[in-house]
C-alpha cells in the first residue's frame, strides 16, 4: 500500500473532527493533523466549511498554518513565522518532509547544498540521516544518495496538495501532452503505413527477381542440352507432335 492510500483513513478522521467542531476548538484539530506522522495532504481538511469560517477570526492564524502545511515549505514558514503559531517538533519535522516533496516536484536531482539550505541542516551526515529515516523509510520518497556527487537522486516522491491556480496549469500541461501524443500517434501510423507499402513493393520486386532467375535458369539449362535432344512445338490441326531438330 503506497503513502497516498495509507493517508485516506487519517484524512477522513480529521475531516469528521473538523466538521463537528468550530471556532477555537478547531485549533487543536489543525495542530494534531499537521503533527500526524502519516498525514501529508491537507486540502480535504481545508475544504471543510467550519475550517474556512476561521478566516477573519481570532483563530485565523491556524487556518493560515494549515494552508502553509498544504502548500508551503520550511523556508516559507520561517519568513512569516512571527505571524503564525509556533510549531512543535513534530510539525517542524513534517514541514521539512513536505519541503523535500516540493523540491522533488520539479527536480529529480537534488544537490545536498540546496537541501541543507532549505532544511536548515548543518552537515551531510545529518541530511542523509533525515532523508533515510524521515523520508525514504516513511515512504514519501524513494531514491539514491550519491555521496560522490553530493546529491539525492529522486526516483519517486509522493504528491502534495495542489496550490491555488495550479490545477489550471496542470490541465494545460496534460492537454499539451495529449496533443503531442496525438501528433506522435499520427506520425507513427503514417510511418507504419509507409513501411507496409515498402514491404509490399519489396515482396513484388523479390517475386519479379525470382521469376527472372527461374527464366534464366531454364534458358541456361536448355542451352546446355545437346542439339539432338532439343524439341520444338508444332501445331498440326488438332494433333500435337514433337519433331526432333537436327542441325
Amino acid at each position: 500500500m503506497d503513502i497516498e492510500e495509507k493517508q485516506s483513513e487519517h484524512i477522513d478522521f480529521f475531516v469528521k473532527q473538523a466538521s463537528i467542531l468550530s471556532g477555537p476548538a478547531l485549533s487543536n484539530v489543525v495542530v494534531q493533523a499537521t503533527s500526524h506522522p502519516s498525514l501529508f495532504a491537507f486540502s480535504e481538511i481545508l475544504a471543510v466549511p467550519n475550517v474556512l469560517q476561521l478566516e477573519g477570526t481570532d483563530s485565523s492564524t491556524f487556518l493560515d498554518l494549515l494552508r502553509m502545511f498544504a502548500h508551503g515549505t520550511w523556508s516559507e514558514y520561517k519568513r512569516v513565522a512571527n505571524r503564525l503559531p509556533q510549531l512543535v517538533p513534530d510539525q517542524v519535522l513534517k514541514l521539512k518532509q513536505l519541503t523535500v516533496l516540493t523540491l522533488a516536484e520539479t527536480e529529480k536531482i537534488l544537490p545536498y547544498d540546496t537541501l541543507m539550505q532549505e532544511l536548515d541542516v548543518s552537515n551531510v551526515r545529518e541530511l542523509e540521516d533525515f532523508l533515510i529515516n524521515d523520508c525514504m523509510y516513511v515512504g514519501i520518497v524513494r531514491g539514491k544518495l550519491d555521496q560522490l556527487r553530493r546529491c539525492f537522486e529522486v526516483q519517486f516522491a509522493a504528491g502534495r496538495d495542489l496550490r491555488p491556480g495550479q490545477l489550471g496549469s496542470m490541465i494545460q500541461t496534460l492537454d499539451n501532452w495529449l496533443t503531442t501524443s496525438d501528433n506522435l500517434l499520427v506520425s507513427m501510423q503514417e510511418k507504419i503505413k509507409w513501411a507496409d507499402t515498402m514491404g509490399e513493393m519489396d515482396k513484388k520486386h523479390r517475386k519479379e527477381v525470382d521469376e527472372r532467375v527461374e527464366e534464366a535458369k531454364k534458358t541456361l539449362t536448355l542451352k546446355r542440352l545437346p542439339p539432338q535432344t532439343r524439341q520444338t512445338w508444332i501445331p498440326e490441326g488438332m494433333e500435337r507432335s514433337f519433331l526432333n531438330l537436327v542441325e
